[in-house]
């Protein structure tokens, strides 16, 4: 994995040195790559440089490559298919013969289009063994993520192009302000720029900035919108736009607590991320008979793992504010949160469903700078794979119903967002949070009283008993509580409920 723009042309210069035939360049700007590509070669002797697309055909993208291409293809380079021009190559490289095709660096765009096909499959591994005597190089340039076919994965070395890393960002937003004749960005200006650029390729950094630059300067808020755009074209992610925090939650003291301290710890996380019911996301892992799944489980254990990405799972019954504290982490801490879904992933393609979930963690990677913090939900841990679990090393947070205490904060919250006349509640004992806010707002927008919005609503305590009092056991010793220092106690649970209901007979 390659971290910065040298090292990607640190990688490549090695692989030239080497005399690689065949690399793979997986990128979300194939000029930008196939620009420092060519910073790479020597400018004392001129490498041939070419290029082909299913358009145009093949191309020369310097003088010397103007002679291969005559050479290889003759008067119409225009005209040649993926076949062909693998087929002209191979005839073209001509091991120990000095010719205007001698360690030429050529371009292939979308092979991954083409490359299932059995005679571009060929081709392809034909050019091995005559490159490597002649000194060419066949790059492949493809999207984020892209997987080579089985046939072609020992034969050919992939290199993965890094997304701007902030001193590259910096350098946009100079350059951009110097184009547009504005004086020079404020060390602020530049700092919050980068901040909502990062996770972008060049090219769409560079158009949103410009996008987002008017005489009287830079539009943060406007740059955040449109780089929120660009995250979700990326399959699969998009950016959380409420603006909760946790001040907007009543109770789950202690998670907020923990979480608190997470942000402010050292290697605090640059984004959260926010995976919902992951247990269904991964559903099916081992079992699946198209090995989606467990190619999709594989992945993400090996990434989060290289990355060092750590978080917390946060289980309960629906309703609980698992959700909520989520996604109020991010804007608690004034950091994007990344909403990852991972059914939205899933091509009918073959291998489809792999490259686009490593073209989210790519983006993830890049907007993170290396500090993710991921934080999943969970109805019912006991599908999830144990392997995944142990990768969110902060651990696993239980929500209960919200007791008596927790309860009136909770009232209170949304009666400050809703006023509505306080006089006279519902019984609410065994009410999630979800529950008291659906009451308040059902109450304020039909014109109803408190007591008359309860008829509307069915408790989750009631409609899901059975799956609450196994949940609690499941995690009663072995699961932190998301209210009180500590692991969470069913027992302690019990007496809670049971005091309540004896001080609430007394007051009868």
């Amino acid at each position: 994995m390659t971290h910065t723009k040298e090292d990607f042309q640190r990688v490549f210069k090695a692989a030239r040195r080497a005399a690689t035939p065949l690399v793979a360049i997986r990128t979300a700007d194939p000029m930008s790559a196939m620009a420092q590509i060519e910073a790479c070669l020597p400018k004392q002797t001129e490498t041939p440089v070419l290029a082909w697309d299913i358009l145009r055909g093949l191309t020369a993208r310097n003088e010397a490559g103007k002679a291969a291409v005559r050479d290889v293809a003759g008067d119409h380079p225009e005209t040649l298919g993926p076949a062909d021009v693998l087929a002209a190559f191979h005839k073209s490289a001509r091991p120990g013969e000095r010719n205007s095709f001698a360690d030429a660096v050529v371009f292939i765009h979308n092979p991954h289009r083409l490359w299932e096909q059995i005679d571009m499959l060929q081709g392809v591994w034909n050019l091995r063994d005559v490159f490597k005597a002649g000194g060419q190089t066949l790059i492949l340039i493809t999207p984020p993520g892209s997987a080579l076919p089985l046939e072609l994965q020992g034969d050919v070395m992939t290199i993965d192009q890094p997304l701007p890393a902030p001193a590259d960002l910096e350098a946009l937003v100079a350059e951009t302000f110097e184009s547009a004749e504005l004086e020079k960005p404020t060390p602020e200006t530049v700092s919050a720029a980068v901040d909502a650029l990062v996770g972008l390729a060049a090219f769409p950094a560079e158009q949103v900035l410009a996008m987002s630059l008017s005489k009287k300067g830079l539009d943060i808020e406007q740059l955040w919108e449109r780089k929120r755009q660009a995250v979700q074209q990326t399959p699969g992610l998009s950016v959380w736009r409420g603006g909760e925090t946790f001040d907007d939650i009543g109770g789950c003291a202690n998670i907020k607590q923990f979480l608190r301290a997470v942000l402010a710890g050292k290697e605090a996380p640059r984004v959260v991320v926010f995976v919902d019911e992951i247990e269904k996301a991964f559903a099916g892992t081992g079992t699946d008979l198209s090995g989606v799944k467990t190619e999709m489980t594989g992945t993400m254990l090996t990434w989060m793992q290289d990355r060092g990405a750590d978080g917390s799972i946060l289980i309960g019954p629906p309703g609980t504010a698992k959700s909520m504290v989520a996604k109020a982490t991010g804007s608690t801490a004034g950091i994007p949160t990344v909403a990852f879904d991972l059914a939205a992933m899933q091509s009918s393609l073959v291998g489809g469903s792999g490259e686009r979930l490593r073209a989210a963690l790519q983006v993830v990677d890049a907007i993170s700078q290396g500090r993710s913090l991921w934080i999943a939900t969970c109805n019912a841990i006991t599908s999830l794979p144990p392997e995944l679990r142990r990768r969110f090393t902060l651990g696993t947070f239980f929500f209960d119903l919200p007791d008596a205490e927790e309860r009136e904060a909770i009232w209170r919250i949304y009666l400050d967002k809703w006023p509505v006349p306080d006089s006279e509640r519902p019984f609410d004992d065994g009410w999630t949070g979800a529950e008291i806010k659906e009451c308040v707002r059902k109450a304020w927008r039909l014109g109803l009283s408190l007591k008359e919005s309860a008829n509307y609503i069915v408790p989750v305590a009631k409609s899901a008993a059975d799956q609450i009092e196994s949940l609690r056991r499941q995690a009663s010793g072995r699961f932190l509580s998301a209210s009180r220092p500590g692991t969470y106690s069913a027992d302690a649970k019990a007496e809670l409920v049971g005091a309540g209901k004896r001080a609430l007979r007394e007051l009868e």
